[in-house]
């Protein structure tokens, strides 16, 4: 893990369906690979396998510290069509400390680039809301001049997801649309957060594909946020 980087917000637990470790141990791992603060997204309700909305109403008993690191607690909500609806009511969204809204086949079928863009920038008008996770799905076309306009106009930050670099990715073009996102956010200034998307313990922080990119964009450091804990301020609904 690149030591220079403190935070991971895009993880899921076995809460998730698909994913193979439980929280306790997602907890341990990042506090062993040294970072300081973990976010636990577990997938929205419309995700085939996962946790029911009461999962999410009852995260009240789970601390926001384990094993000397900070946990952020949320979801992963499934965007479900072009209006931006999302799979979770306010009375769930309300117990959040962080929202990561994403497309994901099995919840939406894929539109034309005008219907995709358009779920993207509905949901990024939801206070809820504050993250687009992995916008680079070439399953999914968009406009990104769009979407990146739409993150500054309502103060959200898209997600550059290093799930989305591997090889063994299904997600269709994610280097070329990540390039091209990469140089609108530096166009508008908007940040950008790296996410490992880890469904197993070990790939908590392994952000070694999306840093090789950034460093090949040129991107500016001063607009990633997993660099320190006090960037995130204002860009998660907890307080920190």
């Amino acid at each position: 893990m690149n030591c220079d980087y403190v935070l991971d917000l895009h993880t899921h637990t076995v809460a998730s369906g698909h994913a193979y470790c439980s929280l306790r141990e997602m907890a341990r791992a990042a506090s062993e690979k040294g970072l300081e603060l973990l976010g636990i997204t577990e997938h929205a309700p419309n995700m085939p396998g996962t946790c029911g909305v009461f999962y999410f109403q009852n995260l009240k008993v789970v601390p926001r510290e384990l094993y000397g690191i900070r946990l952020l607690l949320g979801s992963e909500v499934n965007i479900l069509d072009p209006e931006g609806t999302i799979d979770l009511p306010e009375r769930a969204l309300n117990c959040l400390d962080v929202v990561i809204a994403s497309l994901h086949l099995p919840c939406m079928k894929p539109g034309t680039v005008r219907e995709n863009t358009l779920a993207y920038l509905n949901a990024l008008k939801n206070p809820y809301v504050n993250i687009i996770g992995h916008p680079d799905d070439g399953r999914f076309p968009v406009d990104y001049r769009a979407l990146v306009e739409g993150a500054r106009e309502n103060g959200k930050v898209l997600e550059l997801n290093n799930h989305s670099l591997d090889r063994g990715c299904t997600r269709a073009n994610a280097r070329e649309n990540d390039l091209r996102m990469l140089e609108l956010c530096r166009e508008y200034e908007v940040p950008v957060i790296i996410g490992s998307d880890a469904h197993f313990d070990l790939q908590i922080g392994d952000f070694a594909l999306a840093d090789a990119l950034l460093k090949e964009a040129d991107f500016p450091r001063n607009l990633v946020l997993n660099h320190s804990v006090a960037a995130l301020e204002g860009h998660v609904n907890k307080k920190l």
